[in-house]
């Protein structure tokens, strides 16, 4: 039996058993490739996505137990015009090897819809089960500023 998924407004027919994966229903099923996988035991942030607006590790949410709208990489900015988020992480070049990189930004773009204005406390805080194998924490930290003091402007 099919199972209805939303994601990034779009609705879907999945016909999948319901224990597997959303990561892999989003990547192998609809073909958004931008949710990576990391490490499969929701340790590494690589597979973050929002389920409803929070922040969730994709490969340990079976597509029985999404529980609303999915929001990926994908869903956030276009090509022509970058979410906030998206656009301050090009401008202070976070990204060296990319692979972590969408699930940082879900997380941050997570973090700013709660917190708006983040203390480095508490982007630290929510950034911290992300892991980046390259060590950009601290252009990490700078674009999630950048992106809030812009945020604030508009």
């Amino acid at each position: 039996m099919a199972t209805q998924i939303t994601v990034n407004g779009q609705t879907h027919s999945v016909d999948l058993p319901e224990d597997v994966p959303l990561l892999w229903v989003l990547r192998d099923q609809l073909g958004m490739t931008g949710t990576k996988f990391g490490c499969g035991v929701a340790a590494c942030g690589a597979c973050t996505v929002h389920i409803d607006g929070e922040a969730t590790r994709s490969c340990q949410v079976a597509l029985g137990d999404v529980w609303g709208d999915v929001t990926t990489i994908e869903g956030i900015g276009t090509p022509d015009s970058l979410a906030a988020i998206q656009a301050a992480w090009v401008e202070a070049n976070v990204a060296q090897c990319g692979y972590c990189q969408s699930g940082q930004i879900m997380q941050a773009a997570s973090l700013l819809a709660t917190t708006p204005n983040p203390t480095d406390e508490e982007i630290d805080e929510a950034m911290a089960g992300n892991l980046c194998r390259c060590g950009t924490y601290p252009r990490i930290r700078a674009a999630i500023h950048s992106a809030a003091a812009k945020m604030q402007e508009a």
